[in-house]
């Protein structure tokens, strides 16, 4: 089984401490934070790997951010936030128009950098699917068409939100958090958790042949859930 999918997000930051600082107000078991001083450090760490989201300084050692940020976006449309000072509205003028998706000025409020962030993140996806077909189901996304054994499902919203994560990321564990922030984009942290509960049980209760034994969403217990296709 494969592990949880994890986003990994670049912080070109010279003041370590602010580094630091934002990678613990963004803790999370799905994050891989990698952190460097400089553009030249980088520069490097962009070609050994893919990243999810990027956060620059704007005033680095060796340059401006503002213009590292103009040169990936000739071969990247990797997420974009840049830190700047409050006063510098110039700067974020120059950022937007460079080709970043976002700004966060410092100091900044750790709950407003964990929301940006987040909505930057949910920005990164893969173009989106809309078909999946496997075993006894059918399922057409874009047509709102749900089939088990050529039998019609009913789905509401929410129900559909949380099957389209699961299924195109079969055998992969989604955490409880991910699952929140997919579905309820606009406001998690607002959601009572047990919301997402019921919309588990809900599916379980319309595609599994034993709802109280599932075999399709499964419990990862501690970490999230999980949809396996049986052999």
């Amino acid at each position: 089984m494969k592990e949880n999918v994890r986003q990994y997000i670049l912080i070109l930051e010279d003041d370590e401490d602010l580094a630091e600082g934002i990678c613990l107000s963004l803790q999370s078991p799905e994050l891989t934070f990698v952190r460097c001083r400089t553009i030249a450090q980088a520069r490097q760490l962009l070609k050994d790997r893919k990243y999810d989201l990027l956060i620059l300084d704007i005033n680095l050692p060796d340059g401006s951010g503002l213009e590292f940020c103009q040169e990936i976006r000739k071969s990247s449309q990797v997420p974009i936030a840049l830190l700047t000072a409050k006063d510098m509205e110039l700067d974020i003028v120059s950022g937007l128009e460079n080709g970043a998706d976002d700004y966060i000025t410092k100091p900044f409020s750790l709950m407003v950098l964990r929301a940006r962030i987040r909505a930057l993140l949910r920005r990164n996806v893969p173009e989106q699917k809309n078909e999946y077909r496997k075993g006894c189901f059918h399922f057409l996304f874009d047509r709102m068409e749900f089939y088990k054994n050529g039998q019609s499902i009913d789905l509401s919203k929410t129900e559909r939100r949380i099957l389209h994560l699961l299924v195109f990321h079969e055998g992969q564990i989604i955490t409880r958090e991910r699952l929140m922030e997919w579905v309820w984009p606009d406001g998690a942290e607002y959601v009572e958790d047990n919301a997402l509960s019921v919309g588990i049980r809900r599916l379980r209760d319309k595609l599994e042949d034993t709802p109280s034994k599932p075999g399709y969403i499964r419990t990862v217990y501690g970490k999230g859930y999980v949809w396996e296709m049986k052999e």
